[in-house]
């Protein structure tokens, strides 16, 4: 048993172990907040997200619950929304003895939703790390973030919470933090696999039991851009982390950094036309897999704990414990 601050340091603490900007980039990012936080006029100071000075990922969030709250069982999915915190209510009614403590999303919901973009700044250091002048990076991403600050803007946000809170419930969102433990697999898997074409990548990608059992069900990786025959060049898993979709506009710089193949969760159309424009090969290892993936890595370590967990939504549960 933990309690739910426990979780969400745990949750902190892999994510910043599996960060591609290592520990020492996570440490200058979160100076640069508190820098930004002190230059701020008091009045301004009370309106800062403090939770910011210590938690690098503004979309990996406690959205409800008190933190000394003892957790037992956790419902857990890609995605929490009302149909799910009902469900949890429900299960609890049918099973009262050892009830759901806390709702445990992948993609964020309230204000970790609102804060989605600003971890794209992530993308950068990625970037940089296979070649692509860090500058250059950070230039054609500065647009793509605020374009996903204006398209989130809108959004009904604290739906999820809100159901949440009229029945009682804890809810928690790990995005970032679960994407980065796909991250740091992928490129352990590449690195320590040589592959020669893209055919290889994707049988590489179908070793690993999530990919697998999406493919029993028709949403395994698929090639986006490029053929399987196709030499793979070097491999880099570069949309898988920091937010969502970068800028289009990157994939010239990235075929210019040496990349052949980028592996991603999901790509739009643009993103796909832009990379084949360039001569690279594009593989979507799968959005609900991909995420799936993530997520066990962090309940393994909570299952590791004695707390049990309730799979729903589209999370596709492959223990590693057994």
């Amino acid at each position: 048993m933990l309690t739910l601050r426990q979780i969400y340091e745990l949750a902190i603490k892999k994510g910043i172990e599996a960060d591609p900007r290592g520990k020492a980039g996570v440490a200058k990012y979160l100076a640069r907040q508190l820098r930004e936080y002190q230059e701020l006029p008091e009045k301004q100071q009370k309106d800062f997200d403090k939770e910011s000075l210590k938690n690098p990922y503004a979309d990996s969030r406690i959205l409800l619950g008190k933190p000394d709250l003892k957790v037992d069982k956790i419902m857990a999915g890609i995605d929490i929304t009302s149909a799910e915190v009902t469900l949890a209510y429900l299960l609890n009614e049918k099973s009262p003895r050892k009830t759901i403590d806390l709702l445990l999303s992948h993609h964020p919901v309230g204000g970790g939703y609102a804060g989605l973009h600003e971890v794209m700044d992530l993308q950068v250091d990625m970037l940089a790390n296979y070649g692509v002048p860090i500058n250059v990076a950070e230039q054609i991403l500065h647009e793509r973030v605020e374009e996903v600050q204006r398209s989130i803007s809108p959004r009904n946000h604290n739906q999820t919470v809100d159901a949440a809170r009229l029945l009682n419930f804890a809810l928690m969102c790990t995005h970032t933090i679960t994407d980065n433990l796909v991250y740091k697999f992928l490129v352990k898997l590449f690195t320590q696999h040589e592959v020669d074409t893209v055919r290889e990548v994707m049988d590489l990608l179908l070793t690993v039991p999530e990919y697998r059992e999406a493919k029993l069900g028709k949403a395994g990786p698929l090639i986006f851009a490029g053929s399987e025959k196709n030499r793979a060049g070097k491999v880099a898993p570069l949309e898988i982390t920091g937010g969502t979709e970068g800028s289009p506009q990157i994939y010239e710089k990235m075929a210019a950094a040496g990349i052949g193949t980028i592996v991603g969760m999901h790509a739009s159309e643009e993103h796909r036309k832009e990379c084949a424009k360039y001569h690279m090969n594009m593989v979507v290892a799968g959005h609900m897999s991909s995420d799936s993936l993530g997520m066990n890595l962090l309940l393994d370590e909570l299952e590791k704990k004695g707390i049990e967990i309730v799979v729903c939504s589209g999370l596709i549960r492959i223990s590693r414990n057994k």
